[in-house]
């Protein structure tokens, strides 16, 4: 719920990141909700870039991308209160990308510059609406090194693998948790070791484990620091 009492008088950017299963994306609507911001969900647009190119033939191992496939994607966002949609042309794509499949591909995409570097104006200019929670994987080093608040969400790896298990068995994704372990393993190796904007820390994030905490407890501590940060923001409703 928002308070128009306690928002600031200026646009604010909320940049999260950290691993995969750490609580990014739930974390993020939770707290943009609370806060009233809009919502940027940068894995979203990972994986649309990976449905296109899917849709094309094209997969996570070819030698090299086609020439203007990245130009043609015809990709764009609806940023709104605590939500986002996601568009290829026309298409409303918001449920397709998040077929296990997409994310998958959208993890190896995502290790090539060039893809990267299509993706942070459109990122950049989803933010110009308004005040914006967004979470990914370098939004505090990368694509908003300005922002006025950042934080870096952990977890032990035992917990986010269970945590992804969980939410792929609620979709009912036929996945063992040893199998979700492994691939969050090279995902995280992957994040870690890519040659642009790989996944690390910002050295002004507030860093949160959140293994062991629910949602709620974790959003307490995301709002008692931003109170401390953003004047009018108020830990508590």
């Amino acid at each position: 719920m928002r308070d128009e009492t306690c928002q600031p008088d200026r646009r604010v950017i909320v940049a999260i990141d950290g691993p995969a299963g750490a609580g990014k994306s739930t974390m993020a609507r939770l707290l943009a909700r609370r806060l009233g911001f809009f919502l940027l969900d940068t894995g979203a647009l990972y994986r649309a870039v990976a449905l296109s190119l899917m849709r094309l033939g094209i997969t996570p191992n070819s030698a090299a991308l086609p020439e203007n496939a990245l130009a043609s994607l015809g990709l764009r966002v609806e940023p709104a209160l605590a939500s986002m949609r996601v568009f290829l042309g026309n298409e409303d794509v918001s449920d397709a990308i998040r077929d296990e499949s997409v994310g998958s591909a959208a993890s190896k995409f995502s290790t090539r510059p060039e893809v990267r570097r299509a993706l942070l104006a459109l990122q950049r200019a989803a933010a110009e609406r308004g005040s914006v929670v967004a979470e990914g994987r370098d939004m505090g080093t990368v694509v908003f090194p300005d922002a006025e608040v950042k934080f870096f969400l952990t977890a032990d790896l035992s917990e986010r693998a269970k945590r992804r298990h969980q939410e792929l068995c609620e979709r009912e994704r036929d996945a063992s948790l040893s199998e979700v372990r492994d691939d969050m393993i090279a995902r995280d190796r992957r994040d870690a070791s890519r040659h642009e904007a790989p996944l690390v820390c910002a050295a002004d994030a507030q860093v949160v484990d959140t293994t062991g905490l629910t949602p709620e407890q974790v959003l307490e501590v995301m709002m008692a620091h931003m109170s401390k940060k953003v004047p009018l923001i108020k830990a508590e409703h």
